[in-house]
């Protein structure tokens, strides 16, 4: 095995493995545990994505049973939940609306065509051109996003909500100090559900969200005709879709590779998510991504690290609507509520709001997070608000670089002539080069003149049609101008570009 490909596996290699767990008690019970928190806080998501995206329950459900299972197999961040989300239903909503529903599901399938070309052509490199202060903005946005999507279920409600929602923060807060061997997740399920069953309290349940599937999920070929006009129907939305779904997994499993102090394989966890999207539209599924809300749940409160609480999250997802569907109608909206609640306050990146944060950081750095996360929550939508901040940074980057640049002039004089010696500083691109022939002063320079670039770097065209234009109106004055000091690939650069530029 060639070395590189060696240490590659080494780095993905996730700790602990899945064979670690199935051989202690110990790490399987946490495992299985973990995946049967996820599987009943999927239940009232999956539910509530189906009705933004205008399809039935079921197509939800199914979907977010399928998308887990196969991830599990298929994908390259372990513990990570992939499932039906809002992000994805709110992109695809259109086409269930206005074509039916076998164009939906072909929509879904073409979209992870797409995921699987964009994992081939190396989108997930990507993920390392998004800055931090965009990272945090995201992870903040998302937990507003996902807390926010919680409010109606303790708002406007009976009152008994109240005191339920307090027990079960509290159990969430002061469990994992007594015990971490079973998730306080899911005894605080157990509890609120006890005491709603035993004292016969009237509050919401998972059953007022939507009728359970009583069956399998069966395979859906759609009948579509598969000519260039339903192509380009469903293409913009399949698009969409992808890029999307792929943004918010990669951003989920870089969050989650911080988390766990762990690697993950990016290409892999793309082209894993656009197959499970197939799979997921071949059996009726609306597709999705990973779900940053729920893989809290399952890394961070549940303390999940290996593919098999994603698996046994969709096992435990498909058990409990179809075989369990009465007893889990009854678990109480609350308590899924505070879950997530104290999930979103757990992962909100508290650190970055501090006063002496805020006071430490650039304000460049603020700004992009803030910019983030303001477009995020404006639109609902993770991927305008990365790409927007992405380009946020990336201006204010450009705009802080362009000021490294200097040009410093001194005058030598020997025996037989004066020298102008113009030594430039810095990085120059399009944006740090613009003003580079106005550093330089013409009229009053000597009949020779020495540009020295020992200390910088030409990096584009933009700045050999600078260095030109400089030779240019030197020569236009009768002046002999020498540029020395370039590196090799300055040098290089040059070469092959002046004199040709226009």
């Amino acid at each position: 095995m060639p070395a590189e490909t060696a240490d590659d596996n080494r780095r993905y290699r996730p700790e602990p493995t899945v064979l670690t767990a199935l051989t202690s008690p110990r790490l399987l019970t946490r495992e299985v545990l973990a995946g049967l928190v996820v599987g009943l806080a999927l239940i009232p998501e999956a539910i509530a994505f189906s009705i933004i995206a205008g399809v039935d329950p079921k197509v939800g459900l199914f979907s977010a049973f399928i998308m887990a299972t196969s991830i599990a197999f298929l994908g390259g961040r372990p513990a990570m939940i992939s499932a039906a989300t809002g992000a994805v239903a709110l992109v695809i909503a259109p086409v269930a609306r206005e074509h039916g529903m076998d164009m939906f599901i072909a929509t879904v399938m073409l979209a992870g065509v797409f995921q699987i070309l964009l994992a081939v052509a190396g989108v997930a490199k990507l993920i390392r051109f998004i800055p931090r202060s965009v990272m945090v903005g995201f992870v903040n946005a998302l937990s507003i996003l996902v807390f926010a999507a919680q409010v109606p279920h303790v708002i406007g409600v009976p009152w008994m909500v109240y005191p339920l929602l307090a027990i079960a923060i509290v159990v969430l807060v002061f469990m994992p100090k007594l015990t971490k061997i079973v998730p306080a997740p899911l005894i605080t399920i157990v509890i609120i559900t006890g005491i709603v069953v035993v004292f016969a309290i009237d509050v919401p349940t998972v059953s007022d969200q939507g009728e359970l599937p009583r069956s399998l999920p069966e395979l859906f070929i759609p009948h579509v005709p598969l000519t260039w006009q339903t192509f380009t129907t469903i293409a913009p939305y399949s698009l969409a879709m992808a890029l999307v779904g792929l943004m918010e997994s990669l951003m989920t499993a870089k969050l989650v590779d911080e988390i766990t102090d762990t690697h993950s394989n990016k290409t892999r966890e793309s082209w894993g998510q656009g197959a499970a999207n197939m799979i997921s539209g071949l059996f009726g599924g609306m597709g999705g991504c990973a779900m940053i809300g729920q893989t809290m749940i399952n890394v961070r409160a549940s303390g999940a690290r290996t593919r098999i609480s994603t698996f046994m999250a969709g096992a435990f997802l498909l058990l409990l609507v179809v075989v369990l569907g009465d007893i889990v109608g009854m678990i109480p909206m609350v308590a899924l509520a505070a879950i997530m609640m104290m999930v979103c306050v757990d992962t909100f990146d508290w650190h970055s709001i501090r006063p002496s944060t805020l006071k430490m950081l650039p304000k460049s750095e603020t700004f992009v997070m803030i910019a983030t996360v303001a477009v995020v929550v404006a639109t609902g939508n993770l991927a305008i608000g990365v790409v927007v901040g992405v380009f946020v940074a990336s201006v204010l980057f450009v705009r802080r670089v362009a000021h490294f640049v200097t040009v410093e002039r001194t005058i030598e004089t020997t025996s037989a002539e004066a020298v102008a010696r113009y030594v430039v500083r810095g990085e120059l691109f399009f944006a740090s080069s613009n003003d580079l022939t106005t550093q330089f002063r013409y009229t009053h320079d000597p009949d020779r003149i020495v540009i020295d670039m020992t200390e910088s770097h030409v990096w584009d065209a933009s700045t050999v049609a600078a260095l030109d234009a400089i030779v240019t109106k030197y020569e236009a004055l009768g002046t002999t101008v020498e540029i020395t000091g370039m590196n090799a690939y300055t040098e290089t650069l040059h070469t092959r570009l002046s004199g040709g530029l226009g």
